[in-house]
């Protein structure tokens, strides 16, 4: 069973699992297909992701230009700042962010549909970081757009020194961005 808010952005909602505790920890359902379709979430997963990062990596703002992927994203252990940019052409919220905090411990849940960019910072010493995508992962087609965007504007916790792959570094801005979703 989960509880589902809808954000600003639509399309763009947090999750949050029932969580079945006691003395010994706890249980908890993360996905059931057809929990998902009672709330419109109609996904079919194809691929599971994971990585672990130390505080301060921020990895994105990430997309797939043509074999665009919806992500269900959660943190396993510690804890991040999560970011999605919509950059749906024609969308009313186009260029929009929605940041939500992600951990181990409120074991929320953030579903990004696709037509979004997606990134997030490590707040915590370190983070593991978990998402299930409805689309297999294409190299030759990642696109990405810089995290510190003026145009965007996502307000980043700040964590001190922010840590970067040197293709992030170099992402171009939104405007100036391949973008065909």
């Amino acid at each position: 069973m989960l509880t589902m808010t809808k954000t600003e952005i639509d399309g763009l909602v947090i999750l949050e699992p029932k969580v079945f505790g006691d003395d010994r920890g706890y249980f908890m359902e993360t996905y059931n297909k057809g929990d998902f379709e009672k709330l419109g979430l109609h996904y079919d997963f194809v691929q599971d992701n994971q990585s672990k990062s130390r505080k301060g990596v921020l990895r994105g703002l990430h997309f797939q230009v043509n074999y665009a992927q919806a992500k269900l994203v959660r943190v396993l252990g510690g804890e991040v700042y999560d970011v999605a940019v919509d950059l749906r052409k024609g969308s009313p919220t186009h260029g929009k962010w929605v940041g939500v905090r992600l951990s181990g411990e409120n074991k929320k849940m953030f579903m990004i549909p696709r037509g979004f960019a997606h990134g997030f910072l490590v707040l915590s010493e370190t983070a593991v970081f978990a998402y299930k995508c409805d689309n297999l992962y294409h190299p030759e087609d990642e696109g990405g757009i810089r995290y510190d965007d003026p145009s965007i504007g996502v307000r980043w916790p700040d964590v001190g020194e922010v840590l970067l792959s040197d293709k992030d570094k170099n992402r171009p801005l939104l405007g100036n961005a391949r973008i065909e979703l």
